[in-house]
């Protein structure tokens, strides 16, 4: 039989097949792909320029044990802020099988802590996106953040700079987005993540465990914990959903700890007003971080702050407190730059004193007439609270210094006897009203202190957030630095 001849190619294909043609000499135009970054002071690679993520679905597939890595897919909406011929994604530590833009394949390279993206054509101003990412989760390659592994199974540890090695990502705490986790784990494993669960369904003898946050959330404050854990359920204030994950063979012995959140949250709703979020909880881990983590709607705690007999009750009420108190100042609101760290920490370290105060009978004003003492000392190490330091190479959370907590606090305390008590609660609460579900600045904080005082207060800021000397408290001139100034 004769060969039926080809129809001529229409005017429409030549001109999609001569714009494919072109997109790829462009495409092989392009400079070798580098590591992008937004110019954080603290973390110069740290974000991606051009896009602004909207939300994350995440699912992982943990295969019963934590040394073998986590099959992936992460799946990004965002907005193009502007014209993209590539696509940065903060991305170290797992292998990527493949990615697509808006459902089509598309090239990828890594570029030191970046996962560089070539999107067939490139990406206009305003244009929604939906980068989709398959790949693995290393929960043995990361020593400085991410994966922590447990006695039973996995946590999230991502503070500052390390949710990019769990996940891709726009790993900085400015481009706040929406989180869904999807986790694929034997049946006998729990699995819980940030915000509530939104579906549960066994396929075999796994089960796939489906959580949604409901408020928006940086990156560095994703949370799943995955392992024996029992998950033990209260009711806090205005009826708000509390869930405590836990060690299953440690529920009893943990249980005295765990009923006193409800009154930590009652207390924290008195001084500043209603818990920021949907559900609240501890989540004691087996594993030896040597900090605890303010991971949202799920607070990280060791186990063993809680089991050692070392550690007066007063001290782990007030741990507690502190990272409580962290979801309404980091948490719900965030900061802007990692500049900007001493307004998380300052705070948080300012309910905890005042909680230890009150219930601890420590006073506050013996803590911060300590901290002024020393602090020229941290301001010396490190630089002044709003101005840290960058740390050295493989040092990167190092900037968690002592003048980012108590020497920050003392900020506060300095402020409170500047304005007054009634002023100071003022601003507390219009702080965390105002900006709820976004991020602030150092410059944003300043300004409204200046509106409730009812003057100017950048000077005072100027001094004691920038100064490399800390100034003299008001109210106490009988305050001195135990570091002796130079002459």
């Amino acid at each position: 039989m004769p060969l039926t001849p080809r129809r001529p190619r229409s005017r429409r294909l030549r001109a999609v097949l001569l714009a494919a043609a072109a997109a790829s000499v462009v495409a092989a135009a392009l400079p070798a792909p580098v590591p992008l970054g937004i110019g954080d002071p603290l973390f110069p690679h740290l974000g991606n320029p051009g896009y602004d993520v909207l939300s994350y679905d995440i699912g992982l597939s943990y295969p019963g044990n934590n040394s073998t890595p986590l099959e992936a897919v992460t799946t990004i909406d965002a907005v193009a802020t502007d014209g993209l011929e590539r696509i940065n994604l903060d991305f170290a530590r797992g292998t990527v099988h493949g990615v697509e833009v808006n459902g089509r394949a598309a090239d990828f390279a890594s570029a030191d802590e970046d996962l560089v993206i070539t999107p067939q054509e490139p990406v206009r101003a305003g244009e929604r996106l939906r980068i989709t990412v398959r790949h693995t989760s290393d929960p043995k390659a990361a020593t400085d953040g991410g994966w922590v592994r447990t006695t039973d199974g996995l946590v999230m540890a991502n503070q500052a700079d390390a949710a990019h090695r769990v996940f891709p990502c726009n790993d900085h705490p400015s481009d706040k987005a929406y989180f869904t986790f999807r986790v694929s784990a034997p049946a006998d494993v729990t699995v819980v993540a940030n915000g509530v669960p939104a579906a549960r369904e066994r396929h075999g003898g796994r089960i796939v465990s489906t959580y949604r946050s409901g408020h928006p959330m940086a990156t560095e404050l994703a949370q799943v914990s995955i392992g024996r854990s029992a998950v033990l359920h209260r009711e806090g204030p205005h009826g708000l959903p509390v869930r405590d994950v836990v060690p299953a063979v440690d529920k009893d012995r943990l249980e005295p700890w765990l009923q006193k959140t409800p009154g930590h949250i009652e207390w924290m709703e008195r001084q500043v007003g209603r818990y920021p979020f949907e559900t609240y909880g501890v989540l004691i881990a087996g594993a030896e971080t040597g900090f605890e983590l303010e991971t949202q709607t799920l607070s990280l705690f060791e186990r063993s702050l809680f089991v050692r007999p070392e550690f007066p009750a007063w001290y782990v009420d007030s741990v507690m407190v502190h990272e409580l108190a962290h979801h309404w100042f980091g948490d719900s609101v965030t900061p802007r730059s990692w500049s900007d760290l001493w307004l998380n920490e300052g705070h948080a370290t300012w309910y905890e004193a005042r909680y230890a105060e009150e219930f601890g009978k420590h006073p506050m004003e013996q803590r911060m007439k300590n901290a002024y003492a020393l602090s020229d000392g941290w301001r010396a190490a490190g630089g002044p609270p709003a101005a840290p330091r960058a740390t050295a190479p493989g040092q990167k959370i190092g900037i968690f210094r002592p003048v980012v907590y108590d020497g920050s606090a003392l900020v506060l305390y300095a402020l409170r006897e500047e304005i007054g008590p009634k002023a100071f609660d003022r601003l507390e609460r219009r702080w965390v009203r105002d900006h709820r579900d976004s991020t602030a600045s150092t410059a944003d904080f300043s300004a409204l202190a200046s509106e409730i005082a009812g003057r100017d207060m950048s000077d005072f800021f100027r001094g004691w957030l920038y100064g490399e000397k800390t100034p003299a408290m008001p109210g106490h001139p009988d305050w001195h630095s135990a570091t002796p100034r130079r002459t």
